[in-house]
């Protein structure tokens, strides 16, 4: 893409804000759509490398923005959005800018496509004018966020060419693929002899070298990878425990780990990512395919050196079977549209070539949806059925998917066991409509460790927004499913915390199909529920369990608060926290239904005053939240309610 350079009035400044990579996809198509009809300079910037008080001297910009959790600013937009918040901003602060706003989403969330929305009405409020009606794009279409971007994106360029004619001097219309050539890759690639590559730490063996090497490699990725890239820790896993029942359907584990190479610091609540490992089959499969040398060490670096930082003069080269291991999701995502379109100048067989461009083009685009992402193909897999193609490996850099750490919350209490670190994951598992068995990356992979293999599992933590809970906070946690994982952590502190003050009250509501099949920690809970445990009648907590399949009439969680509607309420009238945990579907909004029934029945008041009393702290909720959808805020000084969508990250994930 072009830099911002010469006349305002030429340019087009595309912003984007993106969490997992699909923004920046999205923004990057815009850019080369619009370079392909002509305009003289476009720039495609993150929106952090962007000076937001630079806004007023932008005839035209383009946003394109991620929601991320429940509503939340994707990590790299939040100091763009606090600056737009300035009261000192007028009315006419982008009086003159045209600018336009495509969000990506999930409507499967409530808070859908938010950060967009947001951003549409602050723009429109400092006095800027749309030059379309924003778009959302939604991962539930069928065609995925590309449902929407394809229209919206015509209807841009149409406005534009009307507005300002000279921006798009070749039309708005789409230029046929003949024309079209492809510009070179965004990154390039440097061999190095094998004496170069050697590095001051001794073997593969030490964890130093090791992190070290995970840090270059992951350096070196084309685009910005959220979060640090060295380690925080190496784990080893301890235990591989399957808590659900064999054959009942789904296949939950309980993983503990060990720190290695330091130690480790956590608070209940927090995350924990892990790096996951990709099958040797799959890498080796992968090298074959595309000709590579396994054991060339080499570096990759921007082709513009404009965007050589200074870290890269701290690189060292690496084996290119590592930098893939490391950094390409080669067989797990499924590759973008652009993919297919670089194929296409690759292809030597004529009826390939046919293929791979009606795939890129937009009369193509649900049948490409159709065969890759419904069926989850993989760049491997995608790769084997266009046998004539061979791409450069810069091209394969730039586009193959970057392998991403999994995030989970984590299910233990460092006081409870120090040194280490639980998880509760669900082994993910589906099938494709046509028949294939697909499993996600992280948790399958997870799932395989014999804990004898010792293997050295690279590790960040991240601090949840969740603030550890004083002993003297009354809780109220809904946890249906692994949902309950946070919350083991939580019991486990307290029930520490118990042996020496005094504690509040405890109310959990978990949730499950079936008491036999997948009723997690079952003797853990239990054993807190008896006695003086904190989940006990006589410290004035409950243990309450929803079986939604162990009889005719269905029963979730949201049940057992109405039932429990009068202990819910005087916990609520002490100042309880409560935390939902769990999927980000229906729950979460079934949860909120009940809680407004427990306000109308207890406190009296009429359903539209229980109803506000809610929706004050849910519009909040987001306010405060960090990467691992985790959000909780203070309402009167009193109650606080917190909901945790982390838990489904590994199945958005795969």
């Amino acid at each position: 893409m072009g830099s911002i350079l010469g006349d305002l009035e030429k340019q087009l400044l595309i912003l984007y804000a993106s969490q997992t990579g699909n923004a920046i996809d999205a923004a990057e198509r815009l850019g080369r759509e619009a370079e392909r009809r002509g305009c003289p300079s476009v720039s495609v910037l993150s929106i952090d490398e962007f000076q937001p008080s630079d806004l007023p001297d932008n005839e035209v910009v383009i946003f394109v923005v991620s929601t991320t959790g429940q509503g939340d600013n994707p990590d790299s937009m939040k100091i763009f959005w606090r600056f737009l918040l300035q009261k000192n901003l007028t009315r006419e602060w982008l009086k003159g800018v045209n600018y336009a706003v495509f969000g990506l989403g999930d409507s499967s969330y409530q808070k859908y496509n938010f950060v967009a929305k947001k951003l549409d009405k602050r723009l429109s409020d400092l006095g800027g004018t749309a030059i379309v009606e924003r778009g959302l794009g939604d991962d539930q279409h069928p065609s995925g966020y590309e449902g929407a971007l394809d229209p919206w994106m015509s209807a841009l360029f149409n406005t534009l060419y009307q507005k300002i004619p000279k921006l798009l001097p070749n039309g708005p219309d789409f230029v046929t693929r003949d024309t079209i050539s492809i510009d070179l890759p965004k990154v390039q690639i440097l061999y190095h002899d094998a004496e170069e590559a050697m590095h001051p730490f001794s073997t593969s063996a030490d964890l130093k070298y090791n992190g070290i090497q995970i840090e270059s490699a992951r350096m070196m990725t084309p685009g910005k990878l959220s979060g640090k890239n060295r380690p925080d820790c190496f784990l080893r896993m301890t235990k591989n425990h399957r808590l659900s029942r064999e054959n009942c359907g789904k296949d939950v584990r309980h993983f503990e780990f060990e720190a290695l190479s330091s130690s480790i610091d956590y608070e209940v609540g927090d995350v924990l990512e892990i790096l996951p490992g990709q099958s040797p089959a799959a890498v080796d499969a992968f090298i074959k395919r595309c000709n590579l040398n396994p054991e060339s060490y080499i570096i990759v670096q921007p082709r513009d050196k404009k965007n050589l930082g200074s870290s890269n003069h701290s690189l060292f080269p690496v084996k290119i079977k590592s930098f893939i291991e490391l950094t390409m999701d080669v067989a797990s995502a499924s590759p973008r549209r652009y993919f297919f379109e670089i194929m296409s100048h690759f292809a030597t067989a004529e009826h390939e070539k046919e293929r791979l461009q009606y795939f890129a083009s937009p009369e193509g685009r649900d049948d490409l949806y159709q065969y890759n992402q419904k069926e989850r193909r993989t760049v491997l897999e995608v790769l084997e059925d266009f046998p004539s193609v061979q791409m450069p490996f810069e091209w394969l850099v730039q586009l193959v998917p970057p392998l991403k750490p999994r995030a989970f919350s984590i299910a233990s209490s460092l006081s409870a066991h120090p040194n280490q670190v639980h998880l509760t994951v669900s082994v993910v598992s589906w099938t494709t409509p046509y028949k294939r068995i697909r499993t996600g990356l992280c948790s399958s992979w997870l799932a395989s460790i014999d804990p004898q293999q010792g293997i050295n599992i690279p590790a960040w933590f991240s601090r949840g927004s969740l603030p550890r809970p004083p002993p003297s906070l009354p809780l109220i946690l809904v946890g249906p499913g692994t949902g309950c994982a946070p919350f083991r952590g939580f019991l486990e502190e307290r029930a520490i915390q118990s042996n020496t003050v005094p504690t509040a009250p405890v109310l959990f509501f978990f949730g499950c199909r079936s008491e036999k099949d997948d009723f997690l920690y079952r003797e853990f809970l239990l054993s807190l529920a008896e006695r003086d445990g904190v989940l006990s009648e006589s410290k004035g907590g409950g243990l309450f369990v929803a079986f939604s399949r162990d009889q005719p009439r269905k029963v979730y969680v949201q049940h057992r608060i109405r039932e429990q509607s009068r202990k819910v309420w005087d916990l609520l009238a002490q100042g309880a926290a409560v935390f939902v945990a769990g999927s980000a579907n229906k729950m979460p909004a079934d949860v909120l239904a009940a809680f407004e029934e427990v306000v109308e029945r207890e406190a009296g008041v009429a359903r539209e005053a229980a109803l506000r009393w809610i929706r004050t702290l849910e519009k909040a909720v987001g306010t405060q939240t960090k990467l691992q959808n985790i959000a909780l805020l203070q309402f009167k000084e009193s109650c606080m309610f917190g909901i945790d969508g982390l838990l489904t990250m590994e199945a958005l994930n795969l």
